[in-house]
């Protein structure tokens, strides 16, 4: 063995030890002074929270459905309500006079550290694109390092998002919300939408993450893992990081140079937009944007059936996922031009078994009204031009105004509507122009961006799910300006996800006017006029720049 594989293999190890014993540390450390959050895991085991007079691990003063709900009230907030974080939780505020920030001293501490590391990474980023495309640098790894390269890549990334988990309280009321839907789950699963009608459950969440939650519920009742058990709710989010992260690896290797596929996946796992939202908030928007990316995969390689399966589980954990269902739609059309209705068929069978499969064990005490409830409960609970979201409406300074308010003829909900039907039917009109299913991923990358920028109702974390679909559009059509598109929409998802995580940590819970919320407002519209024009050159007129 030469020398400079001994350097390299060497270099490797330290950096696995490294990162290795940082988390090791920062577990130990989590376990031996984490008081609160054991204490909190010691009130739910055992406990059943839809059960009326249950403790609930929320803040004194507030109910579990206030918080779950938004029924809390704030004078701060518009119309005196408190804002929820789009998924039928309650954001942190200051109800009935409480300071609800109180005690949550990691948060706010990694402020200005994940910011100085996000300014790093997107100033390295754009470094790279300027050498890699003007300079013409190459980066050459011989292929005998090729495995182990990548496998210190995912491993640095799970045991960078565990150290780093546990350094953060993460969001309290989304968490502390997770943490009763997990107890409820583990102890009354078949009857954990049973409350819904009397309020005492209050899940707006679809079945599929239940289940998920369902597991972590029975870990958390283990007496020696009760204690990680904030860490375990933000394991789902973590791991799906880590395996979109392979996915992006092993699709850009069928066609793209293993360096490209290397970084790319680098790009992604290390990506600041990416894991403030799973491993320093706790949400759970990467595991609903890994199954994004593997039906957008299946799909476009013809799986079509599979790929049924892969979108219906999207909607059935998020009703953001019927946003991607055109482009199912789109492929099934075009099946049905070509007369395959064999596959057309079993893709529609396909997502009414996952269908069945997924809500039957929460149908069998209550019936099936259940879940026509909760999809038009929630798909109406937020009626405002904006919910944080920094997009069209709130450019024009409308975030938090009802979208029943006039804006030039029509209401601001009744604009959102024809937009999404306008972005959805030019979507239709390069998917046809594109003539094969590699324009999948572009055109799923279109919906959500246009959805956000254009649609009512839209919520900080809404656009995540664009990351990693522009990395997927590039990987298939290979126009390097999907790569500063990419780059751009990270910018403004972690920007979002940031400004809100951390100004709702200091009770700021309705992002006022400003120049953050303008100019990343300002820039979401200009990405998405861009990815238009972009899509628009290689679908109708055959331009793509390599």
């Amino acid at each position: 063995m030469s020398q400079k594989n001994y350097r390299f293999k060497a270099i490797i190890l330290i950096l696995l030890f490294a990162f290795g014993f940082m988390s090791f540390y920062s577990l130990w450390n989590y376990h031996g002074s984490t008081s609160s959050q054991s204490q909190i895991a010691q009130q739910m085991r055992g406990r059943d929270f839809n059960q009326p007079g249950a403790q609930n691990p929320t803040p004194s003063g507030i109910s579990s459905n206030a918080v779950e709900r938004g029924q809390a009230f704030s004078g701060g907030s518009p119309q005196g309500k408190m804002p929820s974080n789009g998924d039928g939780r309650q954001r942190m505020g200051q109800p009935n006079g409480r300071n609800l920030s109180a005690g949550i001293s990691s948060g706010n501490q990694l402020t200005f550290p994940i910011l100085a590391y996000s300014i790093i990474f997107f100033a390295f980023v754009l470094l790279a694109y300027y050498l890699v495309t003007y300079k013409k640098v190459k980066l050459s790894i011989p292929s005998d390092k090729h495995k182990l390269l990548i496998f210190t890549i995912l491993c640095i990334g799970l045991l960078w998002r565990i150290s780093l988990a546990t350094w953060v309280t993460g969001h309290p009321y989304d968490l502390s919300t997770f943490l009763n839907w997990a107890n409820t789950a583990a102890n009354r699963f078949s009857q954990f939408y049973t409350g819904l009608s009397t309020g005492r459950s209050a899940s707006d969440y679809p079945p599929l993450y239940i289940y998920v939650l369902y597991l972590i519920g029975k870990a958390i009742s283990i007496s020696w893992l009760s204690p990680y058990a904030v860490l375990l709710l933000k394991l789902p989010s973590i791991l799906a990081d880590i395996l979109t992260g392979y996915l992006i690896y092993k699709l850009a290797e069928k066609h793209l140079t293993w360096e490209k596929s290397a970084l790319l996946s680098a790009f992604y796992l290390f990506n600041p937009a990416i894991f403030i939202n799973s491993t320093v908030w706790g949400q759970v928007d990467s595991f609903f944007t890994l199954i994004i990316v593997t039906a957008v995969i299946l799909l476009t390689e013809q799986k079509i059936g599979l790929a049924a399966v892969f979108f219906t589980a999207a909607i059935l954990m998020k009703p953001q996922g019927i946003i991607f269902i055109p482009v199912l739609g789109f492929e099934l059309i075009r099946q049905l031009k070509q007369k395959n209705w064999k596959t057309v068929f079993k893709a529609i069978l396909a997502a009414m078994l996952t269908t069945v499969i997924l809500v039957l064990p929460f149908s069998i005490n209550g019936g099936v009204s259940w879940i026509l409830k909760l999809y038009t409960g929630t798909l109406g609970e937020y009626p405002y031009a904006s919910v944080n979201g920094f997009n069209l409406y709130s450019l024009f300074g409308l975030n938090f105004v009802k979208d029943t308010a006039k804006g030039f003829i029509f209401s601001y909900h009744q604009w959102g509507l024809i937009f999404i039907v306008l972005i959805s039917a030019f979507a239709w009109f390069l998917y046809i122009k594109g003539k094969d299913a590699s324009y999948v991923a572009a055109t799923a990358w279109l919906l959500i961006a246009g959805v956000f920028v254009l649609s009512t109702r839209m919520h900080e974390r809404y656009l995540f799910p664009a990351v990693a679909l522009g990395v997927l559009a590039f990987i298939y059509l290979k126009d390097k300006r999907f790569l500063l598109l990419t780059t751009g929409f990270s910018l403004t998802v972690y920007v979002n996800t940031h400004y809100v995580l951390f100004e709702t940590l200091k009770s700021i819970n309705t992002i006022p006017f400003n120049s953050v919320l303008f100019l990343t407002s300002l820039l979401n519209a200009l990405l998405l006029g861009y990815l238009i024009k972009v899509i628009y050159d290689i679908a109708v007129k055959g331009r793509t720049i390599r």
